[in-house]
């Protein structure tokens, strides 16, 4: 068995000496993010702009560092302040969102931009719980944002720190059950000096030292601490309860096309995809099989055929899979809802991905996509 030195949440001084060894990590090996001040640079006196913060901890919610990475870039380009952001209108921010997921949060992103920008002169409120009545900011985020804007001593707890926790502590109860003591424990670990870059540094480590299928224990700051490494049990932590199959929805789009433009609609702003932009869909039927499905009402008058292929689609709570019918017009008519859109301007709207793929398979046919 590999020698460890044990610590538990009354070991302050251990406390104090992991949470410096982590930060002397960090100190040399902190990733290099569009939205960080570096560690050098904040000694330096250089400050965490708070939107920039906020910007990318709502983009990264649910969603890796690779992805968010263009998306913020272009973000800040377009809107470089809060008040840039809240003077944006609504469409224009779903559009430069899209392909981002979880559309609810972009439109929480402007709701809050614009109270923060009107409400509260530009300013975000510097602790948890002020951050916690803007829309779109919960317990992590607020955490998040205090920590690393404002260097309060705020526990942040994402994925990559439940990994870590559970690690070092060779905590085997399986999450969501377990979530409290590894809160428990991360807040004892948490110091009250340079809290922001505590909170960025046990985020890293689990990012690029601890994480999910690979060890890299003998780059770990916390090898000498490290319980499951001890016990030789690291790789199979954190334990998590199975989540259920997942259940399949499946519908119809119906693709109405005319002198190269496509007809398009918004969708509902409150539920899934809200206020983005869709090619009219049926209902999305939650059924076993397409036998059960039964045939769709079309939406207006037209000679329908249904393309080969499906399009295959996975959202957090449901698999979707739709099949496409083309409607054939004469010519444009008027629409008692949505737009005829030309099909040279479709990036300029708020797709969501799901959409982007029906159009992909039109464009080419015979794939399942």
């Amino acid at each position: 068995m590999i020698g460890v030195k044990t610590f538990d949440n009354a070991d302050a001084r251990s406390n104090r000496e992991a949470a410096e060894k982590l930060l002397a990590w960090y100190d040399v090996h902190a990733r290099d993010l569009p939205w960080r001040v570096g560690p050098w640079d904040r000694r330096a006196g250089e400050a965490q702009d708070p939107y920039r913060v906020w910007l990318s901890e709502i983009m990264l919610q649910q969603t890796t560092v690779a992805t968010v990475k263009s998306y913020y870039e272009k973000f800040v380009r377009l809107w470089p302040t809060v008040q840039d952001l809240a003077a944006a209108p609504l469409d224009d921010v779903l559009t430069a969102w899209a392909g981002l997921g979880y559309y609810a949060r972009a439109r929480n992103l402007h709701k809050c931009a614009v109270i923060v920008a009107n409400e509260r002169q530009g300013i975000f409120p510097d602790s948890e719980e002020g951050l916690l009545k803007l829309p779109g900011i919960g317990p992590y985020t607020a955490a998040a944002i205090a920590a690393i804007a404002y260097d309060v001593p705020s526990t942040v707890v994402d994925g990559n720190v439940e990994r870590v926790i559970s690690r070092l502590y060779n905590i085997h109860e399986k999450i969501p059950d377990s979530r409290p003591i590894l809160r428990e424990k991360a807040e004892s670990l948490t110091p009250r000096e340079r809290s922001g870059d505590y909170a960025q540094a046990i985020m890293d480590l689990g990012a690029t030292i601890c994480t999910p299928r690979k060890l890299h224990c003998g780059d770990c700051p916390w090898q000498q601490f490290c319980q499951g490494r001890a016990a030789g049990t690291a790789l199979e932590l954190p334990k998590k309860k199975s989540k259920a199959d997942l259940a399949t929805r499946r519908g119809f789009v119906f693709w109405v096309e005319v002198d190269g433009r496509l007809w398009l609609r918004k969708r509902p702003e409150q539920g899934l995809l809200g206020g983005m932009m869709e090619i009219p869909s049926s209902n999305w039927v939650e059924c076993a099989h397409w036998q059960e499905r039964g045939e769709p009402r079309v939406p207006i008058i037209a000679n329908w055929t249904v393309l080969p292929g499906i399009v295959r689609h996975t959202f957090t709570h449901f698999h979707l899979e739709l099949k496409v019918m083309r409607g054939a017009l004469e010519e444009i008519i008027n629409l008692q809802e949505g737009e005829w859109v030309p099909l040279t301007e479709l990036q300029n709207y708020p797709l969501p991905t799901v959409m982007k793929k029906v159009i992909d398979m039109v464009r080419a046919p015979m794939l399942d996509l």
